[in-house]
């Protein structure tokens, strides 16, 4: 019935979720500026009326993509590029298309395949700690035969760390929580790709450790080729159910 494209899904917000759209308001309206500390936990929950898990989950995912940070001796402050990031943590999964979510694959290994070649010239030794620190998580996950979504997109964030390039670490965080938000949801990851994952990021760490640009272009191009091709496979069915609505509306006179 025509009258059923007028409903929405409805979308039931958890504790934390609350508390992330929360933060965030305060952060879009100025009321948090970069560099402001944020009240203690116990504070936080009085006001919040949450147990100290649910606010900690809520802090720690902010934390993953660099909304906020603790500081030793000084509790957990907004960083600087928080409104930006925050925003594409926040923008709503359920809107997207199957042309959409194609559009920000395509957009990932264009900054993926970047960042790792200005990460081959670039990284420090620091840097180098750091990503396979996440490649060790990742690995971890995995062998613990869980989803480690987040933790394989922790390497790649590593990476655009390591290019020295902010802009392009923006970007990164601006489009990454919708890619990973749509991989949990349609369980991209799964029949045994995640393995296969992991023995990609070795390579790629190895190509960046030894400078080489091109071996780590290559290696990043084909690690992302088959999540390319999968989102190809989701924007053709949605222009085939799309057709079949319109065929079916036809024949049924909706």
């Amino acid at each position: 019935m025509e009258l059923l494209k007028n409903f929405s899904q409805i979308v039931i917000e958890t504790p934390v979720d609350q508390i992330i759209n929360q933060i965030k308001q305060l952060i879009t309206s100025g009321q948090l500026k970069p560099g402001d500390k944020l009240p203690s936990e116990r504070k936080l929950c009085d006001v919040l009326g949450v147990g100290r898990t649910h606010l900690r989950d809520a802090i720690k995912k902010l934390e993953f993509y660099g909304i906020l940070k603790t500081l030793p001796q000084s509790g957990t402050v907004v960083a600087g590029m928080g409104i930006t990031a925050l925003e594409g943590l926040i923008s709503d999964v359920l809107k997207l298309e199957g042309d959409d979510f194609s559009s920000l694959v395509e957009t990932r290994v264009i900054l993926e395949v970047n960042s790792g070649v200005l990460a081959a010239e670039r990284r420090t030794g620091n840097d180098l700690r750091e990503i396979e620190k996440a490649l060790f998580a990742h690995r971890a996950k995995i062998e613990q035969a869980d989803h480690a979504v987040e933790e394989d997109l922790m390497f790649h964030l590593k990476i655009a760390e390591a290019s020295k390039n902010s802009v392009l670490k923006s970007l990164m965080l601006i489009i990454t929580p919708d890619i990973l938000s749509y991989f949990k949801q349609h369980d991209v990851c799964g029949d045994g790709r995640s393995n296969k994952a992991v023995e990609q990021h070795e390579r790629i760490l190895e190509a960046i450790k030894n400078q080489d640009r091109e071996t780590v272009a290559k290696e990043m191009r084909g690690h992302l080729v088959d999540i390319l091709d999968y989102s190809k496979t989701i924007q053709v069915e949605q222009l085939y159910n799309n057709k079949n609505e319109g065929v079916n509306g036809e024949l049924t006179g909706t």
